[in-house]
C-alpha cells in the first residue's frame, strides 16, 4: 500500500492504545484511517485478540474489507472479514472484522464480555448513525463493568471532539493531517424561477456535467439526494454516452457487481460520470475522481411518532458534508468542485448533520436497551438524547407486540431481540411458529413474506400477488433469504399452497403491523372511487392513507399496510405494499386487537350528545349501537370533554360574563397579594372539571347549553371574601361628581376607562383610581353628543391647560350647555343651562 498521511501519527497512536483504553483520532478524508491503520495494527500484532471495526454503511464495510484483504493478498474471510445482515464472511483465522447495521450491539448482547476481541474501532463517527451511538454506549458499559482491558478507538474526519471528550474524559486525543490535493470551487445556483428544486435539479445537473466535461479532465462524481434523481439524470445523460464516456449509478440498492462497476478503475483513455447518493461521501475512494458536482441536497429519514411512519425528506446538507463531498475531488490529484448553490448561502448551512438518534424510529433500539437491562436512554453515555415522543411510541409498540410488560423486557421480547430483525417482523415469525400446528405451512409463508419485505427488489402493491410470483420463480434474492430464515429456525418449507393464502398473508401482516390495519373510507358517497380518484382508507392508528385508483386492492374493505410513505405536504400517505384481510378471520385469530367501548361525547358540529356502544380496532370504528342507559355523570363528562376540545368560546358568554372575566383577570394581575386565582384561558381549561362540571347537569343540547350560569361558575373559584373584595377594589361602576354611577370599561393588560360627559366631571381635581389606588382610571371626556373630547389620567392638568381650547370650540357648537371659565370651581351637572 502506498504511503498515506496517517503513517506519521501511527507511532503516537500505538503508544496511546497501549497506555489508554480510550483514544479519539481525528483525521480528514484520504488520510488512510479506514484502511492503512487497521492493517498496520494487524502487522504490528499489538493485540492478541481480534479487532472489530464498525462502519456505518454496508457498501463501505464490504469494500474496505475487500480492499484490505487484497493488500494482504488474501480473500475476504481470511485475516480480514466482514459481518452484516444477510452477508457474513469470517472464519476462525479472521483477526479483523468490519461490521455494520447493529451487528455490534447483537454481538455484545450474545457475549457481553466480547471475549475474542481486544479493540473496537468506530470509523466515520461524525456521521452519527444510531448504531454507532448505541454501539459506543454499550461498549463503554462493557469496558466499565466487564472488560477494563477492552480498547476503544473513535475516529472520524470531522469530529465533535469537544462533545466526545466530555463523554470520554480519559481518552487520548490525536490529530492526523490528511492528504488532500487542492480543490477549487465554483458556484452555479439552480434557476428556481417558477420552479421547485425537484423540477430544476435534473436540468441543472445535466448542464453542469456538460460544463465540467468541457472545463475539466478526469472522472466526475455527482452527488444527488436519492435514487429517483439518479435515474432521471442517468436517462438525460445517455446522449453523452459513447465509447469514451460512461454514466454509472451508485447507491445502496444496486447489486454488488453494479456498485463495483462505479467504484473500480476504468480503462485508460476512458472517462466516467458516477451519479451517487451520499453513500459516496466517506470511506470509499472512487478511482480517478477529480471533479465533484454537489447538488447540496440529501435524503434524511424523519420519524413521525404521530403516524408511526418514517418520512424521507429532501434537505440541505451540512457544511461538514459539503466539505466531505468536495474532498472526494482532491483524493488523488488536484480537483474542482461545482456547487449548485450561491456562495453566500454556504455559511447558512448547518455546521453538522442532525444525529440519527434524534430523528429515527427507536423501536428496535428500545428493545436492545431493555434486553441489555437499561430502562431509559438517559442511563447510557450518549452525545444526544432522543426525542421523548419517539421513545414513548417505541415502548407503546413493543408493549402491543408483547415484548414489554410494565416497561420491562418479557421473555417474548428477549426472543424477538435474538432474531436480529425488526421487532415487528420477528413477532410475526415467532407467532407463525406457534400457529404452525393448526395452520401447516404458515411458518414457511412468514419466512417468504419477511424476505420480500426486507429485500431491495421492487414489489407489486398486493403482497399476496408478490408471494404468488415468488412461488413461480421470481424474486430470487428473496427466495434465497427465505430459505436462510427457514433453515435457521428449522421451519418446514412447504411447496403446497396454504388454504386461502390471502387470509394467511393478511393475518401475518396484522401481527407485524397492528397499527396499520386500514378501513375503507367512502370518499365518493357511493362506496366506490370516482374516475381518476385515489381510494381512501383510515389506518387503525388514525392516519389517513390512499391507494391509486387502478390498484388491485381498491375493492377491499379492510387492508393491512406494510409499506407507505408520507407526502411532503403531510396529507394522506401513499400505500406501496398491502394485503386484503377478512374481518372474521382477524377477529378469530387476533381478538386482542378489538375492544368494546362505551362512547359518550358531545358532538361539536351537531351540538348534541352522542352515546354509542362501539366495536373498535385501534382508532377504527367497525360498528355502532345506540346507548340508552348512560348516567348523568357520563353525560356531564362528555359535554365537558367537548367543551375542552372546542375551547371556552362555545360557552354562552354575554356582556356581563365577559366583563366579569376581564375584572377577574385584572384582579389577579393588579392585586397578587390578595390571592386572586388565575383566570387566563389556559388556567380555566386546566381547571374545567372543578369550576364548570357542577353546572353541566342536564346539559344535552343547545337549549340547555344556553342556560349554563357562567357568572356563577366563574365566581365559584373565589372565596366569598374575595368576591366582596373584587367589588370594592375593582367596582363595575364609578360615581362621578354629579352622583351618576357610570360603568367602567375593563380590558386585559390596560387601565380601566370611564366614558363620561365633561359637564359631569366639573369640580373633580384628583385622579380616580381602582385596585387600592394602584391603577389610575383613564377618563374619556365626552361632548354633549357623546363624542370624545379628551382622554386623560390627569384631570387637574387638563382643567388648567387644554380645557380653554376645548371650551372655545364647544361653546359655539353647544351653546345650551354649561361651559364655565373655571371648571375646578364649577358645579357638575347632567342638565342644560336653563334647567340648572
Amino acid at each position: 500500500m502506498a504511503e498515506l498521511p496517517i503513517t506519521s501519527v501511527l507511532p503516537s497512536l500505538f503508544t496511546a492504545l497501549k497506555s489508554s483504553n480510550q483514544v479519539i483520532l481525528q483525521a480528514p478524508p484520504g488520510a488512510g484511517k479506514s484502511t492503512l491503520l487497521p492493517l498496520k495494527l494487524l502487522q504490528e500484532k499489538i493485540f492478541s485478540g481480534r479487532i472489530l471495526m464498525l462502519e456505518p454503511r454496508r457498501l463501505a464495510a464490504r469494500n474496505i474489507a475487500t480492499f484490505m484483504a487484497s493488500q494482504l493478498q488474501q480473500k475476504v474471510g481470511e485475516d480480514v472479514g466482514y459481518r452484516m445482515r444477510g452477508d457474513t464472511k469470517v472464519s476462525k483465522s479472521t483477526r479483523l472484522e468490519v461490521v455494520t447495521e447493529g451487528i455490534l450491539t447483537r454481538m455484545i448482547q450474545q457475549d457481553p464480555e466480547l471475549s475474542d476481541y481486544d479493540l473496537i474501532i468506530f470509523d466515520e463517527f461524525h456521521e452519527r448513525s444510531l448504531n454507532a451511538d448505541i454501539g459506543l454506549a454499550f461498549a463503554l458499559e462493557v469496558q466499565q463493568g466487564l472488560r477494563d482491558d477492552l480498547k476503544l478507538l473513535v475516529m472520524s474526519a470531522t469530529l465533535d471532539s469537544e462533545g466526545l471528550q466530555k463523554m470520554l474524559p480519559d481518552a487520548k486525543l490525536l490529530t492526523a493531517e490528511g492528504r488532500c490535493f487542492p480543490v477549487s470551487y465554483s458556484y452555479h445556483p439552480m434557476n428556481l424561477q417558477h420552479r421547485t428544486i425537484k423540477q430544476a435539479l435534473t436540468g441543472a445537473i445535466v448542464a453542469t456535467v456538460k460544463l465540467a466535461l468541457q472545463q475539466q479532465g478526469g472522472n466526475i462524481l455527482v452527488f444527488l439526494p436519492g435514487v429517483s434523481e439518479i435515474k432521471r439524470c442517468q436517462q438525460q445523460l445517455q446522449e453523452l454516452v459513447n465509447a469514451h464516456l460512461q454514466v454509472l449509478p451508485l447507491y445502496g440498492q444496486l447489486t454488488q457487481q453494479q456498485q463495483q462497476a462505479a467504484i473500480n478503475p476504468i480503462a485508460k483513455g476512458l472517462r466516467k460520470i458516477v451519479l451517487a447518493t451520499n453513500i459516496a461521501e466517506t470511506s470509499l475512494t472512487i478511482d480517478g475522481i477529480s471533479v465533484v458536482i454537489d447538488s447540496g441536497l440529501e435524503r434524511r429519514v424523519s420519524f413521525s411518532p404521530r403516524s408511526g411512519v418514517s418520512r424521507l425528506q429532501t434537505k440541505r446538507i451540512s457544511q461538514a458534508s459539503a466539505t466531505q463531498r468536495a474532498g472526494r475531488a482532491g483524493r488523488l490529484q488536484i480537483g474542482h468542485c461545482y456547487r449548485l448553490w450561491r456562495e453566500e448561502d454556504h455559511s447558512r448551512l448547518d455546521a453538522q448533520i442532525e444525529p440519527e438518534i434524534i430523528t429515527a424510529d427507536l423501536t428496535s433500539t428500545c428493545l436492545e436497551l431493555k434486553v441489555w437491562g437499561v430502562n431509559s436512554f438517559a442511563e447510557l453515555a450518549l452525545l444526544d438524547q432522543p426525542s421523548v415522543a419517539n421513545v414513548q411510541y417505541a415502548e407503546a409498540l413493543l408493549t402491543d407486540l408483547g415484548a414489554l410488560n410494565a416497561g420491562n423486557c418479557s421473555k417474548h421480547g428477549q426472543a424477538l431481540a435474538e432474531f436480529g430483525m425488526s421487532p415487528r417482523l420477528a413477532h410475526m415469525l415467532l407467532t407463525a411458529k406457534d400457529w404452525e400446528r393448526e395452520r401447516p405451512g404458515i411458518s414457511w409463508l412468514a419466512c417468504r413474506l419477511i424476505a420480500l419485505l426486507e429485500g431491495s427488489e421492487r414489489l407489486p402493491l398486493d403482497l399476496d400477488f408478490a408471494l404468488q410470483q415468488m412461488a413461480s420463480g421470481q424474486f430470487e434474492q428473496a427466495q434465497r433469504q427465505a430459505q436462510q430464515w427457514a433453515q435457521r429456525f428449522g421451519f418446514v418449507k412447504s411447496s403446497s399452497q396454504c388454504r386461502n393464502t390471502n387470509t394467511y398473508t393478511g393475518l401475518l401482516l396484522a401481527l407485524a403491523y397492528p397499527d396499520r390495519i386500514a378501513q375503507r373510507r367512502d370518499n365518493t358517497g357511493r362506496g366506490q372511487a370516482g374516475h381518476g380518484q385515489d381510494v381512501l382508507y383510515m389506518l387503525s392508528n388514525g392516519l389517513g392513507v390512499k391507494l391509486m385508483n387502478d390498484a388491485s386492492l381498491t375493492s377491499a374493505e379492510l387492508l393491512v399496510v406494510a409499506d407507505l410513505s408520507l407526502t411532503e405536504q403531510g396529507a394522506d400517505a401513499m400505500v406501496y405494499n398491502a394485503c386484503a384481510i377478512d374481518l372474521v378471520e382477524l377477529q378469530t385469530w387476533l381478538p386482542q386487537l378489538f375492544s368494546q367501548q362505551a362512547f359518550v361525547q358531545w358532538d361539536l358540529k351537531a351540538q348534541k350528545l352522542i352515546a354509542e356502544q362501539r366495536q373498535c380496532l385501534g382508532k377504527l370504528v367497525l360498528s355502532r349501537k345506540v346507548l340508552t342507559d348512560i348516567t348523568p355523570a357520563q353525560k356531564q363528562t362528555a359535554v365537558l370533554a367537548g367543551i375542552r376540545k372546542a375551547g371556552l368560546s362555545v360557552l354562552p358568554w354575554n356582556d356581563q360574563s365577559k366583563a366579569l372575566l376581564t375584572r377577574l383577570r385584572c384582579a389577579h394581575l393588579w392585586l397578587p397579594e390578595l390571592g386572586f386565582v388565575d383566570y387566563s384561558d389556559e388556567a380555566l381549561m386546566a381547571d374545567l372539571d372543578k369550576w364548570l362540571l357542577p353546572y353541566l347537569t342536564g346539559v344535552t343540547g343547545p337549549a340547555q347549553m344556553k342556560k349554563i350560569p357562567i357568572i356563577e361558575a366563574l365566581l365559584s373559584r373565589l372565596a366569598w371574601s374575595l368576591q366582596k373584595r373584587l367589588d370594592s377594589e375593582l367596582p363595575t361602576h364609578f360615581t362621578v361628581p354629579t352622583g351618576s354611577k357610570i360603568k367602567l370599561r375593563y380590558s386585559d393588560n390596560a387601565a380601566p376607562s370611564l366614558p363620561v360627559r365633561i359637564q359631569e366631571m366639573f369640580g373633580q381635581a384628583n385622579k380616580p383610581t381602582v385596585a387600592n389606588g394602584r391603577v389610575p382610571i383613564v377618563i374619556e371626556l365626552l361632548s354633549p353628543a357623546q363624542r370624545p373630547l379628551q382622554i386623560t389620567q390627569d384631570l387637574l392638568g387638563f382643567w388648567n391647560g387644554s380645557y380653554a381650547e376645548v371650551k372655545k370650540e364647544m361653546k359655539g357648537r353647544y351653546p345650551k350647555h354649561y361651559w364655565p371659565d373655571n371648571p375646578l370651581e364649577a358645579m357638575p351637572t347632567r342638565r342644560v343651562k336653563k334647567h340648572m
